[in-house]
């Protein structure tokens, strides 16, 4: 493409034939007003705010809109001229005339020297620039946006169809007098279950440490995915990289080892009603309020409530879910120490009060007591007794808290109520859902609470009964961090070693299949539970993969034509070995 050069305020730049002033003034870091601009639309000079001076040839100057003018070669532009100021400050009047009050008008009145602006209306803060329904037209493609007439009493001069609104925010998002805006509808600043570890868009990174560190589209909340507009994302992108109609790919790999570390899954809260998580606000899981004490998530690390004030106290119930005959009885592991942990986050960073509800204290670990010596110091409150439920406060005890947790304190064998503002529930870690879908492909077996079960609990704690399958981290029990990562490395060492030695060592003993007797009933293949029994469809027999078989003797006794035998567990070495026992 080529290029021009033109002079503005009197320093030279050469942009691209057919660049909009507009631009070419702002890839100088001069700014000008554009309000009714944005980047993604075709321009179209509404507010008439970014008015320039311009030379062209050896003509009289003229004003011209920035936004929707191209430069061309030789041109010389004044942006602050007294000339550009007086068009400047004709277009803002007619702009006030035309609305009322609002933030942007008032700061471009004071930049203009319009000393008492003369508002137009009482209500209606929209400059009528028209970016909202060129949004919803043109960029997303929902046509739900019109104008209207209004009278003296009307509120917007915006007319919506709720059938073809979708609600993404675009005419919100591109509105600069903010007169179209988003709100919770109670009014909630901040909506704790809607909390990520990155800002809510449609495409975002997951978290810093994202493997791969890459970002991806949430097509649940993508305006392309939802009617098939947008895409601005592709037109922003200088590598592009993103392809909307990218499929699912399924590749066959083959490797030496497999070190499954598919971790866990959290215990939905909702499933125990008495807590009221997802009914009552400022009720929410501890992985909520962990997002939340991220230094780059929505609160920026603030603990706040909904209504965006600081707790005056909470409250933290352990074992929501685990150490529960409903539910899981096994306990999880690491809840005790990370609510440990947000009681010390909520006294570092707000004045708040914090009751800790638990059944047990179960502190082991290398400087975990002496953490816990430590909160104990920092006042926070311990109570030895799990939270029975939580309800919202009466009106008698209102100004203690917005919510009630009531429990039985077992040490000094009382009923109580402690009135809390906040309640963080430490949910249980539980298997993952699909665990015993994994299970089958992979061959290896899971326990009765879904997790995978490793070889041997003492002796072969990361293998399974699959050779060349390991397991490491939470997905074969709960784990806090150090112990998946002592896990995750003992799982490592063991597929590198296998890898190193190139092959797999076969136990001695292995079942065998004698063809002549077998009657091809294939009773023995769906019986091993090791998968190492085949059918041979031209001898009509099964066969027996040695490297495979564990040798069990599921299929010997079950053979209904005794064609199965074990080696080294003949009948007759078992006699023999009778005989030998009463020789």
């Amino acid at each position: 493409m080529s290029q021009v050069t033109l002079i503005i305020d009197e320093k030279p730049i050469t942009v691209d034939e057919g660049t909009f002033l507009y631009e070419a003034i702002r890839e100088l870091g001069i700014e000008i007003p554009a309000p009714c601009r944005y980047p993604f639309l075709a321009p179209r000079p509404a507010c008439r705010l970014c008015v320039c001076e311009v030379y062209e040839g050896k003509g009289p100057s003229k004003i011209v809109t920035s936004c929707n003018y191209p430069v061309k070669a030789g041109m010389v532009v004044h942006t602050d001229t007294q000339i550009v100021s007086e068009a400047r400050r004709t277009a803002l009047i007619n702009l006030i005339q035309r609305c009322a009050p609002n933030r942007l008008l008032a700061e471009l009145s004071v930049d203009l020297d319009i000393a008492q602006p003369d508002w137009g209306h009482k209500h209606v803060t929209c400059i009528f620039c028209k970016l909202c329904i060129r949004a919803c037209d043109e960029l997303v493609g929902a046509h739900a946006l019109s104008f209207k007439r209004i009278g003296p009493e009307d509120t917007t001069p915006i007319k919506i169809d709720p059938a073809k609104c979708i609600l993404c925010g675009a005419c919100a998002f591109v509105c600069p007098t903010e007169h179209i805006h988003m709100e919770d509808i109670e009014g909630r600043p901040l909506q704790h279950h809607d909390l990520r570890l990155g800002p809510n868009a449609a495409i975002t990174l997951s978290f810093r440490q994202a493997v791969p560190n890459v970002p991806r589209i949430h097509p649940e909340d993508c305006i392309h995915f939802e009617i098939g507009g947008c895409k601005v994302c592709s037109e922003v992108c200088p590598k592009d990289c993103i392809h909307y109609d990218q499929q699912d790919e399924f590749e066959d790999v083959e490797v030496g080892a497999i070190v499954v570390a598919t971790g866990f899954q959290d215990f939905g809260a909702g499933a125990m009603k008495q807590y009221g998580y997802g009914q009552l606000s400022n009720v929410m899981s501890a992985l909520e309020f962990e997002k939340m004490n991220n230094a780059a998530g929505p609160t920026g690390g603030r603990i706040l409530m909904e209504n965006g004030r600081e707790p005056r106290s909470i409250a933290i119930l352990h074992c929501i879910g685990s150490r529960d005959q409903n539910h899981h009885k096994y306990c999880s592991r690491v809840c005790c120490m990370y609510a440990l942990k947000f009681a010390h986050l909520v006294r570092e960073k707000t004045e708040a009060d914090v009751y800790e509800f638990y059944i047990d204290l179960r502190a082991y670990g290398k400087g975990y007591e002496e953490f816990y010596s430590r909160i104990l110091d920092e006042g926070v409150n311990i109570i030895r007794g799990k939270g029975a439920e939580v309800v919202p406060a009466d009106s008698a005890r209102k100004s203690e808290g917005d919510l009630l947790v009531r429990c039985e304190d077992t040490l000094v064998g009382k009923y109580r109520e402690v009135p809390v503002d906040m309640v963080i529930l430490c949910t249980a870690l539980e298997a993952r859902s699909d665990a015993k879908e994994l299970a089958r492909v992979l061959n290896i077996s899971t326990g009765a609470d879904g997790w995978f079960i490793e070889a041997h609990p003492k002796l072969a704690p990361v293998s399974t009964t699959t050779d060349g399958v390991f397991l490491a981290g939470a997905c074969q029990s709960p784990k806090d961090i150090p112990d998946t990562v002592a896990q995750g490395g003992a799982a490592a060492a063991q597929a590198m070693k296998l890898m190193n030695k190139g092959e797999v060592l076969m136990d001695a003993a292995y079942a065998e299949i004698m063809e002549q007797f077998c009657s091809g009933c294939r009773i023995c293949n769906g019986l091993c539970p090791y998968s190492a029994i085949s059918y041979d469809d031209q001898k009509r027999v099964s066969f027996v993969n040695p490297a495979m078989c564990k040798a069990c003797g599921t299929c010997v006794a079950a053979c209904p034509a005794g064609a199965i035998a074990a080696r080294h567990f003949s009948d007759d070495q078992i006699y023999a070995q009778i005989e030998g026992i009463f020789a």
